[in-house]
């Protein structure tokens, strides 16, 4: 049983709070003092999308970092229909999809600072290790801070 409730406290522990609201993730950036990590994605049908969140933001040194330093929202666009988002969060995904990612590619990751402005992108899966995208990540909240 301990070792049961070791687990899931470990599996809990270890993962990144997403937000999905990307009104509150640019209030908390502004209480919080942090950097906005805005990844669009399509969870269940983009191979690289899945290897990006399973390779990179699974790292145990990039959930370190980005917990620390960013608000992480996800704008997800699954084909399954039984995995397709709340209506409002659709829509937010959609808008988000037009102003920071108008030519539709994934995976699309971006930093922006508080107020929306893109500080960089990254277009598709990062051809770094988990350590190095963790350690230029860093190097940018480091610089706006």
């Amino acid at each position: 049983m301990k070792n049961l409730l070791f687990i899931a406290l470990v599996a809990i522990s270890s993962t990144i709070p997403w937000e999905q609201n990307f009104e509150t993730a640019q209030k908390n950036a502004k209480e919080q003092h942090k950097l906005i990590l805005l990844n669009f994605s399509g969870s269940d049908w983009c191979g690289p999308c899945i290897r990006m969140h399973s390779e990179i933001f699974a790292d145990q040194g990039f959930i370190k970092m980005a917990t620390a330093s960013l608000v992480m929202i996800n704008a997800d666009f699954p084909r399954n229909k039984k995995k397709q988002p709340a209506e409002p969060i659709k829509k937010q995904n959609e808008m988000l999809a037009e102003k920071y990612n108008p030519l539709g590619k994934f995976p699309y990751t971006v930093i922006l600072d508080q107020d929306g402005k893109v500080l960089k992108a990254y277009d598709g899966l990062p051809n770094q290790t988990a350590g190095e995208f963790t350690n230029e990540l860093q190097k940018i909240c480091d610089a706006k801070r």
